[in-house]
């Protein structure tokens, strides 16, 4: 195929896809002694987890917390970062008619904000709909269905519809029920309202966890030092280079043929470890899956998104770690800003804000410029009351495709289908968010690499 040699022993191990997944199981398997090779076609690793720097300025790619509550990922994430982490006050808000409101919920917040009228029919219409499901149990079908049965229709209509049709881009209806009750896991209105008269909110209830631990640098130090990790056992991580086949026979996995610029050539191993999108796994096979398994991973879709970093020569905007726009008159969709992460994600006396417009490839907010797109956040970012545009100087657009799997309604036929398919290989693995075409958290996305790289040495005893 080519005039390189990346390795010719076939006992090396081979993991598609350099992000969170990915580096975990390669971290794993380098530690245990093993040669591994792990190649990504971004020109850094991280995936989604990555910080950017900018003439001094740091940000993520959307802000990203690490939260947990197993004792042996948490370990195993101080261990990555050496200790050298922070514990972040959870402090975020949403702001809708006008109005900032706490999340999670506080009681007291809601009464005054909402208003005594409005929160009495909220607080009415989720009782009622709390009998009804007594005297007859709903069909929960989709994210719809899941939170009218979990906090009434009251309060979807005034906030989960509208943030979540701006998040996935489709009617609540067609979103899937698995993806909200993965998301707001022990979640009710009631333990809600309750957390809110407790002096620690929240407490035990995942979603409503009110600090968390992140690297004064920037989330991506966690990608950064698992690579320096595997590279120091000699094992290579090799970015800018993307795959473009995976040839099989008999169901083993026998090489996979990658890019890198101009180069193309096979690279054989004994394991195979994919955190790439399932869609890409499906269809790099070769020979080609079935027709039926390429029409299946044809119908599973994801969620693009569009980051754009607004540098301020000015101390500080907000005193938030996240703020949430439902409103679908507003085209952003969630806004941080980095300096409340840590102070060093920006320089002395100035400060940024990173916004996230949620988007397809294929819609205008894609395939504005990047000037457009600058333009647009400076001017809602100065009718909110943030910024002035006299502040501004300097901005960075970046563009994330398949940032999330899109879990519309009937999505779980066609995803079982792929995946019970690429099980059939006896030495693949399918790690990771984009994988597995499972909505994971940071953790829980480490987590799967973690455990493909204990079931590989485990096999080995």
């Amino acid at each position: 195929m080519s005039d390189k040699e990346v390795s010719n022993n076939k006992n090396n191990m081979v993991i598609l896809g350099g992000g969170l997944a990915g580096l975990s199981a390669g971290y794993v398997l380098s530690k245990a002694g093993k040669k591994v090779t792990v190649f990504e076609k971004d020109s850094t690793v991280g995936g989604l987890s990555k910080t950017y720097v900018q003439n001094g300025f740091r940000f993520d790619l959307g802000g990203h917390r690490f939260l947990t509550h197993k004792k042996k990922l948490e370990d195993f994430a101080l261990e990555v970062l050496k200790n050298d982490v922070i514990t972040v006050p959870r402090t975020s808000q949403i702001y809708m008619f006008d109005k900032y409101f706490d999340y999670p919920l506080k009681a007291a917040n809601a009464m005054f904000g909402l208003g005594m009228f409005t929160t009495f029919l909220i607080m009415v219409d989720y009782i009622k709909e709390k009998i009804k499901n007594k005297i007859r149990e709903p069909e929960i079908i989709s994210l719809e269905d899941w939170v009218v049965s979990q906090f009434g229709r009251k309060m979807f209509n005034l906030y989960f519809k509208q943030y979540s049709e701006k998040v996935w881009g489709i009617d609540c209806s067609r979103i899937s029920q698995e993806w909200v009750a993965k998301r707001i896991e022990g979640l009710s209105l009631w333990k809600a309202v309750k957390s809110a008269f407790n002096t620690v909110s929240g407490k035990g209830i995942k979603t409503l966890a009110d600090e968390f631990l992140y690297p004064p640098l920037g989330i991506g130090v966690l990608s950064d030092n698992m690579k320096e990790a595997i590279e120091a056992k000699g094992n290579d991580v090799q970015t800018g280079t993307g795959i473009i086949r995976i040839n099989h026979e008999d169901f083993r996995i026998k090489s996979v043929t990658v890019k890198e610029g101009d180069k193309t050539y096979d690279v054989e191993a004994s394991k195979f470890i994919t955190s790439i999108p399932l869609t890409h796994t499906a269809k790099m096979l070769h020979p080609a899956a079935p027709d039926d398994i390429i029409k299946a991973a044809s119908s599973l879709n994801y969620r693009d998104i569009v980051i754009v970093t607004i540098m301020l020569d000015r101390e500080r905007v907000t005193d938030l770690t996240w703020l949430y726009l439902p409103e679908k008159s507003m085209p952003l969709g969630r806004i941080h800003e980095p300096k409340n992460w840590s102070e060093k994600m920006s320089p002395e006396g100035k400060t940024s804000i990173v916004t996230e417009f949620f988007c397809f490839k294929d819609d205008k907010i894609w395939k504005s410029t990047d000037e457009e797109l600058t333009n647009i956040t400076v001017k809602h970012l100065d009718e909110l009351g943030f910024i002035k545009k006299s502040e501004v100087i300097d901005s960075s657009v970046i563009r994330a495709d398949k940032a999330y799997p899109l879990m519309e309604v009937g999505f779980r036929e066609h995803y079982e289908k792929v995946l019970n398919y690429l099980k059939k290989f006896k030495n693949l693995h399918i790690i990771g968010r984009g994988g597995l075409f499972q909505y994971h958290n940071m953790d829980a996305a480490m987590e799967t690499g973690i455990e493909a790289a204990e079931a590989i040495l485990g096999e080995g005893r």
